[in-house]
């Protein structure tokens, strides 16, 4: 199986600084599987959009999309559960 390119936006990077530095390691570390797998068994589509994804880590919630063609992941956002879906 072909490995997928992750690409972080810059709203993600911003994100990840904010959270606890406890909690980065695992936080990167369930991003990176997305490589191997894109769609794991814990991700959830979300709705009204089409190639977009949600992924639970702990309180936190990744957003992603997916781009098959160019075997690419884009991560949108990292944030805590209670603000990540308010601006999407």
């Amino acid at each position: 199986m072909d490995l997928y390119k992750i690409e972080f936006k810059q709203s993600a990077e911003r994100d990840i600084r904010k959270i606890a530095p406890t909690l980065i390691p695992n936080v990167l570390r369930r991003i990176g599987t997305l490589a191997s797998n894109p769609f794991p068994r814990q991700s959830f589509k979300l709705s009204g959009v089409e190639v977009t994804y949600r992924l639970r880590v702990g309180n936190y919630r990744v957003i992603y999309e997916v781009d098959s063609e160019a075997k690419t992941i884009i991560v949108h956002y990292v944030r805590h559960r209670r603000e990540v879906y308010r601006k999407l």
